[in-house]
């Protein structure tokens, strides 16, 4: 074959390679980049389609949060010894926060929780001229625990709150409890409390809590955080913090002082949260406890049942 044939062979041969090539190719679908406007939509609802579509995501299930940050300065403490727990808010400068707006007649309320839900604190500590916040408590077990700040930052946009959390490690004994059965009342120190409404995830509700005693209605409560009872709900499991607000308050001219407290919540997904009240009578507080569950029935409800938590103190008072 001469040169000018084996020219014209070569070139008919890498033609026909190009030619397979590009079929191939368009049997394949094309290779394209994802639409970034689908992802970011994907990632601005993930949080709330994890949570069930609440508006409000359950708080204290990180240590921070909009630039603030809980700096737990005692780590761990020793069950059954009264002791000194501290801790700073730091903002987005990682400077100790020291300007609070009051919420409920406090800069900031701090909430104590076992993993168990069978032990729950909710404690007012002292902030010093630096920002530091402590208190002395004493915990009954040893465990887990769980702490959260629940506060608002001075200036905040839309006076917006935050609550973070994160854990605390109680050394001594530790024998986890049950979650209790759902129940519909609760009895502390004589005190009759029931529980009315239900909890919907995604849709606010009202609880109506009704104080009695000796089977007789109380209607005397005294104001207790700017309301004649504060309620804190916590989700069993991650202990995801639930913000519940009061209806009314003392001195409004339609809100009375008992037998019944109302409240407005909005849970985020179905599963079970104890209900824990603070209610102030004959100048003391005391706390009933309830475990809720949301949506989907897992089980029986009594009627009879909630309680108190683990040895009440005098923790109140701080």
């Amino acid at each position: 074959m001469n040169t000018a044939g084996k020219i014209a062979l070569f070139t008919a041969a890498l033609a026909a390679a190009f030619s397979g090539t590009y079929g191939v190719g368009a049997a394949i679908d094309p290779i394209s980049a994802p639409e970034a406007s689908n992802h970011g939509a994907h990632e601005e609802h993930g949080s709330k389609a994890a949570d069930g579509g609440g508006e409000e995501p359950p708080g204290g299930l990180a240590s921070a949060e909009r630039g603030y940050r809980l700096d737990l300065r005692t780590p761990r403490l020793t069950a059954g010894e009264r002791e000194k727990l501290r801790f700073v808010v730091r903002d987005e400068k990682g400077d100790a926060l020291t300007s609070y707006q009051k919420e409920h007649t406090k800069e900031l309320h701090l909430i104590l929780a076992s993993r168990d839900l069978a032990t729950y604190r909710h404690l007012h500590p002292k902030r010093d001229h630096s920002g530091q916040w402590s208190i002395s408590t004493e915990l009954p077990r040893g465990g887990d625990y769980r702490l959260f700040a629940d506060f608002v930052p001075r200036g905040a946009a839309g006076g917006q709150g935050l609550t973070l959390g994160t854990d605390l490690a109680v050394s001594g004994k530790y024998e986890p409890k049950a979650l209790p059965r759902p129940a519909r009342t609760a009895t502390v120190d004589g005190y009759r409390v029931a529980l009315e409404g239900e909890l919907k995830p995604g849709s606010a509700q009202e609880l109506r809590l009704k104080v009695s005693r000796d089977g007789k209605s109380v209607t005397d409560l005294q104001p207790y955080l700017g309301a004649y009872g504060h309620l804190v709900a916590l989700r069993a499991g991650d202990l995801g913090y639930v913000h519940v607000h009061p209806n009314g308050e003392p001195g409004d001219g339609k809100t009375k002082a008992g037998p019944g407290i109302s409240f407005t919540t909005t849970v985020p997904t179905e599963g079970s949260y104890r209900l824990f009240l603070d209610f102030k009578h004959e100048g003391k507080v005391r706390t009933a406890a309830f475990t809720v569950r949301a949506g989907a029935a897992e089980g029986g409800e009594d009627e009879e049942g909630g309680g108190a938590p683990d040895s009440p103190s005098t923790d109140h008072k701080h």
